[in-house]
């Protein structure tokens, strides 16, 4: 295709949708550069940046038959923008997580937490303990954990009086800490056998 600057948003579109990966490509080029420096701007790492402008590129390619688009570069940077709020999202729940383990291990383990747990592990731990919770407990806790819902916000959510949705987070806080405990406790016991 010559004088690939001269085709429309339009015309582009029309032909990715017939299958042309060279119309794709073209929208790729003008694009990419843009939208991966938007994204960069939003994240720390420009890995994740470069993944998400690419998720952008591969959903368009894979729907392209269905897509309805009325002005690619709106839609284009707004698709980023989407990646980049989940991107945030999921770091806040991961960070939030962490943060309840290590004060989990920290009750029990002390400052040498660090350096006698390996840290991985307990997450897979905690993650383990959390599906070890009855259906119920666990959808509470996951919508107040990681959904950073209050408990009146889960009550309505839920149409369930507010101490039911606090006692199921009670009852979820106090098994994940003795599921952690004994998992620490265990390390803690092969720790000194190995070191002994």
């Amino acid at each position: 295709m010559q004088g690939t600057t001269l085709f429309s948003e339009a015309e582009l579109l029309q032909r990715m949708q017939t299958g042309d990966k060279t119309a794709f490509r073209i929208i790729y080029d003008r694009y990419w550069e843009r939208l991966y420096s938007a994204a960069s701007r939003k994240v720390l790492h420009p890995e994740s940046a470069e993944e998400m402008v690419q998720d952008v590129f591969v959903d368009i390619w894979e729907r392209r038959e269905i897509l309805i688009v009325g002005n690619l570069e709106r839609y284009l940077f707004r698709a980023v923008k989407h990646k980049v709020l989940d991107y945030v999202r999921a770091q806040i729940v991961r960070r939030h997580h962490e943060a309840f383990i290590l004060q989990v291990s920290s009750d029990y383990t002390g400052s040498e937490t660090e350096e006698e747990v390996a840290y991985q592990e307990l997450k897979a731990a905690f993650y383990s303990g959390l599906e070890d919770l009855p259906e119920k407990t666990r959808e509470i806790f996951r919508l107040s954990r990681e959904e950073q819902l209050s408990v009146r916000e889960i009550s309505g959510t839920l149409h369930i009086p507010e101490r039911t949705v606090s006692y199921h987070i009670a009852q979820a806080v106090a098994v994940l800490r003795v599921h952690l405990k004994d998992f620490i406790l265990c390390l803690l016991g092969l720790h000194t056998t190995i070191s002994g």
